[in-house]
This record gives C-alpha cells, structure tokens and sequence, in this order.
C-alpha cells in the first residue's frame, strides 16, 4: 500500500467499479483508495512458490488457495487489501467474484515500503476477520518467516522460523522446510 492517498472519499461500490478496469491494483481503507507499487522478482517468486505448495496440498480439500489478484474484504470495518497469498475453506467465499471474506490463512511477503503497515495497521485490520486463524509474513530479504496464530482464547501468538526451520500452518495442516518458500531465491548475503 502506497501511503498517500487520493484526497476524497470513494464508495466501496465505486471502488469495485473502478478496479475492474484499472491497469493498476488499488486497496480500499475505509473510503481512501491506496495504488500499490510493483514487487520485486524475489517477492513474485516467494509468493509463487508458497501458492503452488499450498494449491497441491489443497487438492480434493475443500479450501482453495488465491494469489495476489484476489482481493480480501474485511466488512466489518469497510477495508479491501490483496494480500500475497490466500486460503480460504469456507463454501461462502465461492459466491463472491471478486473477494473473500472468510479466510483462514493470509500470507504477506514483505517489502521495504510496506513492511511497517504490514505488520501494524494492516495485521490489526485482518484480527478483525473471525475466520482468520493465521498470519503469515515471509522476509524477501533472509530466510525469515513469522507465522502469528489464533490461539483458543483469540489471542494471536507468534511461531518464528528460521533457515532451518519446518514450518507448520496448522490451519491448513501443511509442513514443509522455510528454505521452500525461498527456491530460486539469490539473497546477498547467503
């Protein structure tokens, strides 16, 4: 999300309207509308690689997994972002053309410029969505990737892995290493 905003309020309905025929994403906060900027090919190739792990998982499953072209809806609090990757296992969601609104698992690969809204205002918008169960942010920099997790009281608990690390998203029950996530990934300092 770019932080500067178009200076009017625009309807959600408009919004909708509007992103059919952009040439360019935009996400929606409560009646602002957010350009967002391009990745980098590391960022395109982590979230490839996570989309295509969790789309085999899921076969046959029920759940589905969405890339950055699908938005999310967070009713409750009038706001549409596009996340990296998305879950979602709740039949509801078919119904929509254009968004979610019941997600299970959202994965953000972090990006400089976006790093900070990632992990804050963005992190507190999605704790509003009582399907989530996970969130998930992946370094683009090192192997890093920090799995928060509803617990059974709704508290939201970190689970941190590291190079070495397996990682489990126990909403979806998938395993596998972090260094997955990174295949075909070249960082400077290696």
């Amino acid at each position: 999300m770019v932080a500067t905003p178009n200076s009017s309020y625009i309807s959600p309905e408009d919004y909708l309207k509007g992103e059919e025929t952009s040439p360019i994403k935009h996400e929606y906060r409560q009646g602002q509308v957010y350009a967002m900027a391009g990745a980098s090919n590391a960022h395109v190739i982590i979230s490839l690689n996570i989309a295509s792990m969790l789309r085999n998982h899921l076969r046959g499953s029920g759940c589905q997994a969405y890339i950055s072209d699908t938005k999310v809806h967070i009713e409750s609090i009038n706001v549409y972002y596009y996340p990296d990757v998305t879950v979602s296992c709740d039949q509801r969601d078919r119904a929509f053309n254009n968004f979610l609104r019941y997600p299970c698992l959202i994965v953000e690969v972090l990006s400089p410029t976006t790093e900070a809204f990632d992990r804050g205002d963005k992190f507190a918008d999605y704790r509003q969505m009582e399907s989530l169960q996970e969130y998930v942010l992946i370094s683009q920099t090192r192997l890093n990737v920090e799995c928060f997790r509803r617990n059974p009281e709704s508290q939201w608990v970190l689970y941190p892995y590291g190079k070495e690390d397996i990682i489990h998203l126990a909403s979806v029950d998938f395993r596998c290493a972090v260094a997955d996530f990174y295949e075909d990934v070249t960082f400077e300092s290696l």
